[in-house]
């Protein structure tokens, strides 16, 4: 592993078999991570986000591919090749936050119990007291009430159901946390509470995030880099202000049109994206993304293409990401407003 990096991820392959079809949830995807940032995942829904994150905690097997993590004591392990006993040992180190804040809590236990379920599965020994004590200072770190703590999930709304899966991942003090959808499921108002939360978090812990969203501008807010996903493959990896202000991809491009400019007097083209996501069991031949690309050539149809990096850390799997001048978007706080390069022709 490279100096500085605390998880690698390398040629991930993810693949289910059901009666006789297979399909490809996720199709070598590589990238790395620095100790201290928050990596983002986007893409439409089924292009294999969530199935990515659950093979780097290792709630999948992944088919191929090897998932490098530097432990806590410094050293490096392969998650795919360790046995169930090594990897007990180093679970706590990452944690999972889950999309429905509802269905992740047991609704028979009560908060108290759940945060404290972690301690109960990796510090036996651990007193009852002392379970107690460190589950109420995370339920105070994440903003819950400690007159709460013996309450039971349906009684709470679903922005405090989320503090309360937050804390469940807190509890073990993990390195890694991987945050799946963490506010797709909370409103507006709520989504910025929780996000200004993690971010807090992260200051205080040290906290390494990878942030599965669908949501652009939530990504661009909290991200350090990020990674854009289609139909199972990475087809774009970069700084956040160097994907948001010069997409190279387009797909990454009609997704950046479709995200909403809160100034009326910006114009801007929404780019539809034409016809259905391919079927993952029967993908399209060359770039998977030529059957609802407007720039498609007939190289695109045939050969798939390359995914290099095209500028220092900026990687693109397009066969004219050097050629297309693509359109982005700035976000400055709450502003958002179009890139000044314009889009060429079809």
């Amino acid at each position: 592993m490279e100096k500085g990096n605390i998880l690698e991820v390398k040629n991930i392959h993810k693949r289910f078999t059901s009666k006789g079809i297979t399909v490809k949830a996720v199709t070598d995807v590589s990238f790395s991570v620095k100790e201290g940032e928050t990596i983002g995942i986007v893409g439409e829904s089924g292009c294999g986000k969530t199935t990515l994150g659950r093979c780097i905690v290792r709630a999948y097997d992944a088919s191929e591919g090897e998932v490098f993590y530097r432990t806590e004591a410094g050293e490096e392990v392969d998650f795919l090749k360790v046995d169930r006993k090594k990897m007990k040992s180093i679970r706590k180190e990452i944690q999972m936050i889950f999309q429905d804040p509802y269905s992740s809590l047991d609704p028979r236990m009560t908060v108290l119990d759940i945060i404290k379920e972690p301690l109960k599965a990796n510090f036996p020994k651990m007193s009852k007291s002392e379970m107690d004590a460190k589950a109420k200072e995370m339920a105070e770190k994440v903003g819950l009430n400690p007159s709460y703590l013996m309450r039971y999930p349906h009684a709470f709304s679903g922005g405090q159901r989320q503090r309360i899966g937050i804390a469940r991942a807190l509890v073990l003090n993990p390195k890694i946390i991987v945050c799946d959808e963490a506010v797709s499921a909370l409103d507006v108002s709520i989504q910025a509470q929780v996000i200004n939360l993690l971010r807090d978090l992260q200051k205080e812990f040290g906290l390494t995030y990878l942030f599965i969203s669908h949501d652009l501008s939530v990504v661009e807010h909290i991200s350090d880099k990020v990674g854009v996903m289609y139909l199972g493959k990475m087809v774009e990896y970069a700084e956040t202000e160097e994907l948001f202000g010069t997409p190279r991809h387009p797909y990454t491009e009609a997704l950046m049109s479709a995200v909403p400019i809160a100034d009326p007097t910006i114009k801007t083209e929404r780019i539809p994206l034409k016809g259905e996501i391919p079927n993952p069991a029967n993908p399209p031949s060359g770039c998977f993304f030529h059957t609802r690309c407007r720039y498609c050539t007939e190289q695109c149809v045939n050969a798939a293409p390359e995914y290099k990096e095209i500028t220092p850390g900026h990687f693109v799997a397009c066969h004219r990401a050097e050629e297309l001048t693509l359109k982005g978007i700035i976000m400055e706080g709450n502003k958002i407003t179009l890139a000044k390069n314009e889009i060429p022709g079809a």
